[in-house]
């Protein structure tokens, strides 16, 4: 091995585009190892699964919420994941309505070979989820692997440029999204869905990796839009735009490497060395939490 390969750090990351449907725990959980397990067939050692996908999406009232709701890390679910993370020696990313006492969170985990890494929850909610959840109150940590660094972020988050600032000045090499994304308002055909367009400028700003896990289909008259991706921390696709309809897999090795060495544009600019702190905070009035409870 040469002294420049001893630098790198490659890793092989898949997004498991999947539909759940509302309410139907145990055969979504079932779908959802069924894809855990052929993407780490196929070499994936980090597997990115969408938002609240063992329990579908679109809740008719929170006591529904409620009941598919499970205690994190040991609800039944996690339980499930954790076991196929630990026998196929693999991480996994996973979206799941959180119940902690009385309080309902659009949560993800992060559990690992070894046992679970950490959890996230959602910052930033979007429409009726706010009927539902609290917001989150974890921030935004970044879990420290045997591969790298990364941070998780769930769909709106991703509109809002702090999540990817965060996760970057925290030391985040990758930034996994479970995610639902739902159409937006005036979207020009022949241009990416804005979405993806968001998840590759955060992606370019900060010098982050990132690989969003969406969902598909159409539950109680809400469309998904599917289009995972994995994109470089140059914000160009790697892997992706998936379908819009079909269930997909989607990955790519990424050397998370170049999240370090990629925030150097040229031979002068700097993403995050070339911020004006002397104009706003260093880490815009956030501070830094654990993600584990």
């Amino acid at each position: 091995m040469s002294g420049r390969d001893a630098l790198e750090s490659p890793l092989r990351v898949a997004c498991l585009q999947m539909e759940p449907r509302v309410g139907a725990k145990a055969d979504n959980l079932a779908r959802s190892l069924a894809l855990v397990a052929e993407a780490a067939g196929a070499g994936a050692a980090l597997l990115v699964l969408p938002e609240l996908c063992n329990t579908g999406y679109v809740f008719a009232t929170r006591e529904e919420a409620f009941r598919l709701a499970e205690p994190v890390p040991d609800g039944e679910s996690c339980r499930a994941w954790g076991e196929a993370a630990r026998r196929l020696g693999v991480t996994i990313v996973a979206g799941i309505a959180e119940r902690a006492g009385d309080a309902l969170y659009n949560a993800a985990v992060v559990l690992g070979p070894d046992g679970p890494v950490g959890a996230y929850r959602k910052n930033h909610l979007w429409g009726d989820e706010a009927l539902f959840f609290e917001p989150g109150d974890l921030g935004v940590p970044v879990f420290r692997t045997p591969f790298g660094r990364l941070a998780v972020a769930i769909c709106y988050d991703v509109w809002f440029p702090e999540t990817f600032r965060l996760a970057a000045l925290q030391g985040a090499d990758l930034l996994c999204v479970p995610t639902n994304w739902v159409p937006m308002p005036n979207q020009p055909s022949g241009l990416p869905v804005m979405a993806n367009l968001l998840v590759m400028a955060g992606a370019h700003a900060n010098g982050l990796f990132v690989a969003a896990a969406d969902r598909v289909g159409v539950e109680r008259g809400q469309p998904f839009l599917g289009r995972s991706l994995i994109v470089g921390s140059d914000g160009w696709p790697l892997a992706g735009p998936a379908s819009p309809e079909a269930e997909e897999i989607v990955a790519a090795t990424l050397n998370l490497s170049q999240a370090r060495r990629g925030r150097r544009l040229n031979d002068v600019n700097h993403v995050l060395r070339d911020r004006r702190t002397d104009l706003y905070g260093e880490v815009l009035g956030a501070g830094i939490r654990k993600g584990w409870y």
